[in-house]
Formats: C-alpha cells, structure tokens, sequence
C-alpha cells in the first residue's frame, strides 16, 4: 500500500468502529481500542502490541486535545497497517496537551518497518481532527455509516 494512496475512509472499516466505549480508566481504555484492533485478524500477538501501545503512551499523551486522542503504536505483531475510531459519549481524562477530556479515539497499529506509512496515517488523522467542524460532527454521528461518511467527504475536502 503506496503511502499517498492512503485513504482514512478506505482504511476505516465499520468493524473497526465502536461508539460506545465502556471503559473509563486511560489503561483500560486503550485496552478496549486495543481489542478492537485485534477484531481486524492484523495482529499477531494482541497482548504485545497493547504493551507496545502503552509504552508509547509512557513517553506522553496522545491526547492531542479538543476531545480527540490518537494512540498508536508500530509493532512486529502487526502484520498490516489497521486504523480504528472509538467514541465515549461523556470523555474520560486520557492526560490531553490541554487539560479537556477525551471522547474521540483513532487508534493505529502499524507495522515496525512501515514508518512512512505509520507517519503519513498519523498526518492524515492530525489533519481530519485539526477541523471543528469534523470533531463536532463525529461527536453526534448516529452510526457507522455516518462516522465513514464524515471521514470520507472531509478526505474529498467537502
């Protein structure tokens, strides 16, 4: 997969997505975006790459703020790139750059090797969370579809 051929909306799949995340403790959060991830059949070992995924937490949040956090991670338990998006309608502290709780999640694995593509995945999320507009309408999106739709006429700049 050619690193400017990524789309978000093709590499989002509705399995990937959960709007009702349970969990309100930071670790334990990460570890149900973790488990989804795994519903992709990418992951070779899901345990190592939640480790992998909660190192890289330690070295600082990935809450970039506005309500939005990406955790992610490269790892050799992942076989292919997968990207994942989870919402918690009330937020929870996930450690934010600007004190706000988080409710919108996009977590990526990525392979170890794969550091372009890791960082131009990471980009395009930056960029589709940069916008308001975007973050409010998956705030209130009803479903899947809707959350797919969002992503995809925001990558078409509409």
């Amino acid at each position: 997969m050619a690193a400017k051929e990524i789309s978000l909306a093709c590499l989002l799949k509705e399995k990937y997505i959960n709007l009702a995340l349970v969990e309100k403790d930071k670790k334990k959060v990460i570890a149900e975006l973790v488990a989804l991830v795994a519903k992709s059949g990418k992951l070779k070992n899901k345990k190592a790459f939640l480790k992998a995924v909660i190192d890289r937490e330690k070295l600082g949040s990935t809450g970039i703020g506005n309500g939005v956090a990406i955790p992610h991670a490269k790892s050799k338990e992942v076989k292919a790139p997968v990207l994942c998006f989870a919402r918690n309608e009330i937020g929870i502290e996930f450690g934010a750059l600007d004190g706000e709780k988080t409710s919108l999640f996009f977590v990526l694995a990525a392979p170890k090797d794969e550091v372009g593509l890791h960082l131009k995945i990471m980009a395009k999320v930056a960029y589709l969370v940069k916008d308001k507009f975007t973050i409010e309408s998956l705030k209130i999106a009803k479903d899947k579809k809707q959350i797919l739709k969002i992503i995809a006429l925001h990558e078409q700049g509409k």
